[in-house]
């Protein structure tokens, strides 16, 4: 059984769920690497991605584990089994961990939500946008690594430009269409940006105005990726070394609640467009 070194988000992943799975069914690392004939330390291996699992084994644990949700199990089967080597690839020993992770999960996401309250959404972002985001890091970047990072994030925006994108859908707060990023030049770019992108079929955007009422969820700016069944849903924290993943059931919960309750203050779709239009107008 080889072993990874650096196992990805994603394959981590994975372990964690069947680690779940046997969690629920009441049984040992030791009793579940029996019946693979293996012992306690390859099954630790496996639930903590360090290590890969053949579909074959996958759908026996899954059956002694007494798992009945099909989907699921196919959705995990797909994990394991996959042997994508997307583009973020080309970003390994040059970016840090966690924007490659990102940019898989939401390869693989069904969908895509982001609030966002004192910037604009990074799949949302132009190129001058993202990179004064990154140019006022603390301490700075090194030229070479802002400009990876800028087209690190240039090239995430694949999810939602490809043949087949995901929905995606954005609330953003007023306060981060108006803060300035750039001159006056590049928030009228910005704003145009949002508007093409908010004409789109799959891509939904709201925004949350000042004069809302009784907001208090300005603390709740998040992403979330939606997997293949809810229960591999992924919520997006942004960190300063990349994006932090949340996978933990109640947390998922809160979030989804979280992301409808924001949705539900915000304006709707059309008349956000004409809200972010006469912003452009103003600059």
């Amino acid at each position: 059984m080889a072993t990874r070194r650096n196992p990805t988000a994603r394959q981590v992943r994975l372990g964690t769920e069947l680690r779940k799975l046997r969690d629920a069914a009441g049984l040992k690392a030791t009793e579940a690497a029996a019946l693979l004939g293996a012992n306690s330390a390859q099954m630790s291996h496996i639930e903590f991605g360090i290590a890969g699992v053949s579909e074959e084994r996958l759908r026996r644990l899954a059956a002694h584990y007494s798992c009945t949700d099909g989907e699921l199990v196919e959705a995990l089967v797909t994990m394991a089994t996959d042997r994508t080597r997307g583009w973020w690839e080309e970003y390994r020993g040059l970016l840090p961990t966690p924007f490659l992770d990102l940019s898989e999960l939401e390869h693989h996401a069904t969908f895509r939500w982001d609030v966002d309250f004192l910037r604009v959404p990074g799949l949302l972002q132009t190129e001058e946008y993202a990179h004064g985001v990154f140019s006022h890091r603390v301490p700075e970047l090194p030229q070479r690594e802002l400009a990876l990072r800028v087209e690190h994030r240039m090239k995430r925006r694949t999810i939602v430009e490809r043949d087949q994108p995901i929905p995606y859908e954005a609330v953003v707060h007023e306060a981060a269409l108006r803060i300035r990023v750039g001159d006056r030049t590049a928030s009228r770019a910005q704003l145009a940006r949002v508007l093409e992108y908010s004409e789109a079929d799959h891509v939904t955007v709201r925004v949350i105005p000042f004069d809302l009422d009784g907001f208090t969820d300005a603390g709740s700016a998040m992403g979330y990726a939606g997997g293949a069944v809810s229960k591999l849903d992924t919520v997006v924290r942004d960190a300063p070394h990349g994006s932090a993943l949340v996978d933990s059931e109640a947390q998922l919960g809160s979030f989804r609640t979280l992301f409808r309750r924001v949705e539900g203050a915000s304006l709707e779709p059309e008349s956000s467009r004409d809200f972010i239009h006469r912003l452009t107008k103003e600059l």
